[in-house]
């Protein structure tokens, strides 16, 4: 069994510090390797690899144990949960580390890519080039199997090159262009909407022709201000829920 290691985190000073912390892990607990130990590092140690405080530790961690993914027990440590899954609402509030630990946690199959024309719906966030490079992926519940969403992602072609195929299988498309490619991703703008499933999407996902279910796009800016990739996924409408928490400073 190998150990469980978190991912790294790039604190940012404007948002809670608990808040970028537990999401991160949460990421890191739900997209861990099927072998990998359920035993988090202690306290102390998490709290010098996120570099802060054991108090601020202690509150992420509590964030964790309140949406039923770990368990503390007293003198023998903390504990992944064998059954984690996504199941709670996102709670987000401007961290990249949200937008990853949101997409984790699922069974991902590519049903396809290639270089493809610009959608017409797309060329405004692309108009310095003619081709992007298409990624369709289904998702489906790490238990049951059920599908719970798909999602095209059209992604720059100079950034799809260093993308891995074997990465999306098991990462967010957010996660592999941040620590698999090294884009430095400066905002992502979210949108979803309510719409009517369409025959693809009522066959992937299993579900009426025309039932209703939520629409998510993510429109990715690199550092250089330059959209690097579009997501657009669409959500069975009874496997998902988006919250929003505003927070006064």
């Amino acid at each position: 069994m190998t150990a469980f290691a978190p991912d790294s985190l790039v604190l940012n000073r404007k948002l809670p510090l608990w808040y970028q912390v537990s999401q991160s892990l949460r990421a890191s607990i739900l997209g861990r390797a099927p072998d990998a130990s359920l035993r988090l590092p202690t306290e102390e140690q998490l709290a010098t690899h996120y570099g802060v405080s054991v108090l601020t530790m202690r509150q992420a961690l509590k964030e964790l144990e309140a949406e039923g993914l770990i368990s503390r027990h007293r003198r023998r440590g903390t504990f992944i949960e064998p059954g984690a899954r996504r199941s709670a609402p996102r709670r987000l509030l401007g961290s990249i580390d949200a937008i990853v630990a949101q997409q984790s946690g699922e069974r991902t199959t590519i049903l396809g890519h290639g270089a493809t024309k610009v959608p017409g719906e797309l060329v405004e966030h692309f108009p310095d080039v003619a081709e992007v490079v298409t990624y369709r992926r289904l998702r489906c519940d790490g238990e049951s199997g059920e599908p719970t969403n798909w999602a095209e992602n059209a992604v720059r072609a100079d950034v799809a090159a260093g993308i891995d195929l074997a990465d999306l299988e098991r990462w967010p498309m957010t996660k592999v262009l941040r620590d698999a490619v090294g884009v430095r991703i400066s905002r992502i703008t979210d949108t979803v909407e309510a719409r009517l499933a369409d025959p693809v999407t009522a066959e992937l996902l299993q579900v009426p022709l025309l039932s209703p279910i939520l629409h998510y796009t993510g429109v990715t800016y690199g550092e250089d201000g330059r959209v690097v990739d579009v997501a657009r996924i669409r959500y069975r409408g009874d496997r998902f829920s988006f919250t929003v928490t505003v927070e006064a400073h």
